[in-house]
């Protein structure tokens, strides 16, 4: 044992474990690391040496783990999400872990796991978990962290976490590493909560990714522009109300030459996407829970449908494209209509990923603050964007508000840009360009703002088929009805 025991310990010294674990030397914490593979726990100690920060304890042992951690102990896993994070904290208890010490899942679990993990361990340690946000980059200078768990855990853990976590300026703008501002690290209720917050972002993610894209694909179809040109319009875009991480690494990957070919290095990329699952989770989630997410499932979808490349490619050559070629749009107004039209899909799957969050929080009996979430969001995450100091804001004011769509700011902001994303949906779909993203979000706010839609014939049509029963608009919701459709004269029965 060293002779100042470590303030935490770091098991799992992969790419974000070990990130995470240098982040924490930087700022004066120590460290005691381990990993079952001997050589990544010998590459965290020549990194932390380089940093010249002899803080970091190499341990060969998770008893050793132990014996250089103060008490009570603190440890953070990052080891693969499922089984074995059980794994880990069974050979953890076996190895003399007490009720007091606390152990944090960082990694990407599913949030009903942590909460089944939350009742497991009741009674053997101090179970808690914190949600990741930012990739290599973010765990080693500055992430987004979501906690959840025990009150009493939060409190020892927290100044860390609070410590390494990205930080903001007053304007909600992103500072440099190791600089002093607001931390985007925040505790946000029981065990499964962050997990489930950061499910979400996964979620707006992949919507946000789609979007994007979508855009791209119209720019290089349609108008015929270059890689880089578009490159070039998405640097330009940053720099105003699209400003935000996504934004700006999609302009720098359009930009970017391949080294082999001299062209774009995206033209060489095969146009298969891959998914871990997160979206996946969310949009399995929001039909659970009966929270519509549109924008975030078709995104799921674009990426299922990129990998039928053999059938796209064969579609391609016998599914014929019918266009009206008297069709004219100036290049300048498709522009600006696709900018407000990504815009105002931004928004959109926002709304619904807060949507999403204030109803399964209703279900968990969690008390989410969601302007807490859209501040943590600011920096260290993937979906930082500069609107979410506006989201922020928005809940502030109106911490009931039941759709960010709905707050002043937003209702303002979609009734200017409103009907350029109506001509770029409908442009899309005049020629014939795949836009499932910003189509789906369109339909979102159309369905959103119809007080009177068609779902009265559709529950007609239950109770025809089905006798399901329907409510009447001139009686009180909960009384139902049932009609005999088959039988005439029609009657009608209260049920």
């Amino acid at each position: 044992m060293t002779s100042t025991p470590c303030n935490i310990a770091m098991i799992g010294l992969g790419v974000m474990g070990r990130n995470l674990a240098l982040n924490l030397l930087e700022h004066g914490f120590s460290v005691a690391g381990y990993d079952l593979q001997a050589d990544l726990t010998t590459q965290a100690g020549a990194e932390a040496a380089a940093l010249g920060k002899a803080a970091f304890v190499a341990c060969d042992s998770l008893a050793q783990v132990l014996a250089n951690l103060q008490t009570p102990r603190v440890i953070a896993l990052s080891v693969p999400a499922g089984p074995a994070v059980d794994t880990v904290i069974s050979a953890l208890l076996d190895a003399g872990l007490a009720l007091q010490d606390t152990v944090i899942d960082t990694g990407n679990s599913l949030w009903t796991d942590t909460i089944a993990r939350d009742k497991a361990y009741q009674g053997k340690l101090q179970f808690f978990s914190t949600a990741v946000s930012g990739g290599e980059l973010g765990a080693r200078h500055g992430p987004s962290l979501m906690a959840s768990g025990s009150a009493d855990a939060w409190r020892q853990v927290g100044p860390m976490w609070k410590a390494i976590a990205a930080q903001v300026d007053v304007a909600g703008m992103p500072l440099p590493p190791l600089s002093q501002g607001e931390a985007c690290a925040a505790y946000l209720g029981p065990d499964g909560a962050g997990h489930y917050v950061k499910m979400v972002h996964n979620g707006i993610e992949y919507a946000d990714m789609q979007l994007i894209c979508e855009v791209y694909q119209f720019l290089r179809q349609q108008l015929k522009m270059t890689a880089p040109e578009i490159g070039q319009i998405f640097a330009l875009w940053n720099q105003g109300v699209l400003n935000s991480y996504l934004m700006e690494i999609s302009a720098d990957i359009l930009q970017q030459a391949d080294p082999q070919t001299g062209r774009p290095l995206v033209e060489m990329i095969l146009d298969k996407a891959g998914q871990k699952g997160t979206g996946l989770w969310t949009a399995v989630n929001s039909l659970e829970v009966g929270s519509p997410a549109p924008t975030i499932a078709q995104a799921v979808f674009a990426r299922a449908m990129s990998g039928m490349k053999p059938q796209r490619l064969q579609a391609e050559k016998t599914l014929m494209l019918v266009t009206d070629d008297s069709l004219q749009m100036s290049q300048d107004d498709i522009i600006a209509q696709l900018h407000d039209a990504l815009y105002c899909a931004k928004l959109c799957t926002y709304a619904q990923g807060f949507a999403l969050m204030k109803a399964t929080a209703s279900e968990q009996s969690w008390a989410l603050d969601y302007a807490e979430i859209a501040r943590i969001w600011r920096a260290g995450c993937i979906i930082r964007a500069i609107f979410l100091q506006d989201i922020s804001r928005a809940f502030e004011q109106q911490p009931d508000l039941d759709n960010l769509l709905l707050a002043d700011h937003f209702r303002r902001t979609l009734t200017e840009r409103q009907l350029n994303w109506r001509k770029a949906v409908a442009n899309a779909s005049l020629t014939g360009i795949a836009m499932p993203g910003l189509s789906s979000a369109l339909h979102y706010f159309d369905g959103l703002r119809t007080g009177e839609s068609s779902a009265s014939l559709l529950q007609a049509q239950r109770d025809y088929f089905g006798a399901h029963s329907y409510a009447r608009t001139d009686q009180p919701e909960a009384s139902k009805f049932h009609l005999t459709w088959s039988q005439s004269p029609r009657h009608q029965v209260q049920v």
